[in-house]
């Protein structure tokens, strides 16, 4: 860990923009994920409309929704700011589906692991690879597995600072945020499914389900795909 580093951890969490100003202030190696749901774009907006020299990226697994890359599109058009896209390692992708077929994720918790480590994991670690600040749309309220993490916390797995600027936002304030400043959102929204992920994977939920139900529906494991570890 750097002393950069170190002087983020520092930091006491403030209001999404603020935060966001600060580090920029603090370090010039600093990358924000995108998979343009609602909390994302929201962050998104605040970085191209304040200015802030915060790099974009986002993970193409290669099996995503078409309502995801219409955003996405959008999003560019929009915002007029470059989105770095990582693909999965081509033979990587090749070998597993060769081997195990298109759809071996549904049949073990260990498959799917598998498939989410080489179209996600491996992707994201090439994107993170010489940065000091990770910036995330995570949310408190998104499940109960995101209550262990903090607004701001060490990620060891991939020696970087995370910083979920959003954290403490209730679901009201995203929607007035999107609704005042305009911003693009995934037309899957409006269909109940509050997280979006790969086209196979993600189905909608029913009321009364967590966020996270529809995230790898057919097994009964934590709904996370490795890209965050909780404690």
């Amino acid at each position: 860990m750097t002393r950069i580093q170190e002087d983020i951890l520092g930091l006491s969490f403030e209001e999404a923009d603020s935060i966001l100003k600060t580090i920029t202030q603090i370090s010039d190696k600093i990358v924000f994920s995108t998979s343009f749901g609602k909390e994302d774009q929201v962050i998104t907006h605040m970085i191209t409309s304040n200015q802030l020299p915060i790099d974009i990226f986002t993970l193409d697994t290669g099996r995503l929704f078409e309502e995801t890359y219409a955003v996405f599109d959008r999003t560019v058009k929009k915002y007029k700011k470059k989105i770095k896209t990582y693909y999965p390692n081509r033979d990587a992708v090749e070998e597993m589906v060769s081997k195990s077929g298109p759809y071996s994720f549904y049949e073990n918790v260990e498959a799917r692991k598998t498939c989410c480590a080489i179209r996600k994991i491996e992707p994201l670690k090439r994107a993170l690879s010489g940065q000091e600040v990770w910036i995330t749309g995570l949310r408190q309220a998104q499940s109960s597995y995101r209550n262990q993490m903090t607004p701001v916390e060490w990620d060891e797995s991939n020696q970087i600072v995370k910083i979920h600027p959003l954290f403490y936002w209730p679901d009201d304030k995203i929607e007035a945020y999107i609704n005042v400043f305009n911003v693009p959102v995934n037309t899957l929204h409006a269909k109940n499914f509050p997280s979006i992920g790969c086209s196979p994977c993600t189905r909608a939920i029913m009321p009364g389900e967590d966020n996270r139900a529809g995230r790898w529906w057919w097994e009964n494991s934590k709904k996370e795909c490795g890209l965050h570890q909780t404690k």
